[in-house]
């Protein structure tokens, strides 16, 4: 898991920010669209710039840890006012019973979502 995380980070910090939190602060807004892309990925970077860090009147770091809390998503990383969101996808049933051809039918889509992240 650990290590499966430490990629991840990788490949995102390599990147540009998927969301900008702008000078109108933490909107519901942006939390959904943080939200939708967490459910979509299931990693996300987001920026905040200077204006939106002085409009909610948090420090960057309390600023990530409010987000995450709100979403309930895992925070990453903070690094200068962009950081990194995790929210795993939660398990179904039957991917938890599984046998071995399911396991090389989400191995394929695990690494086509990882060709999508380096291609941007």
């Amino acid at each position: 898991m650990r290590s499966r995380l430490a990629r991840l980070k990788e490949i995102v910090q390599q990147g540009p920010a998927d969301v900008i939190i702008g000078k109108k602060g933490l909107t519901e807004a942006v939390l959904k669209e943080i939200d939708r892309r967490l459910k979509e990925k299931g990693i996300v970077k987001v920026k905040a710039l200077k204006s939106a860090i002085k409009v909610t009147g948090l420090d960057r770091r309390e600023l990530a840890k409010t987000v995450a809390e709100r979403l309930n998503a895992r925070l990453l990383d903070v690094r200068g006012r962009t950081f990194v969101l995790y929210r795993p996808e939660p398990q179904t049933r039957k991917s938890r019973s599984s046998g071995g051809a399911d396991k090389k039918a989400s191995a394929s889509v695990g690494s086509a979502g990882r060709r999508r992240w380096l291609q941007r």
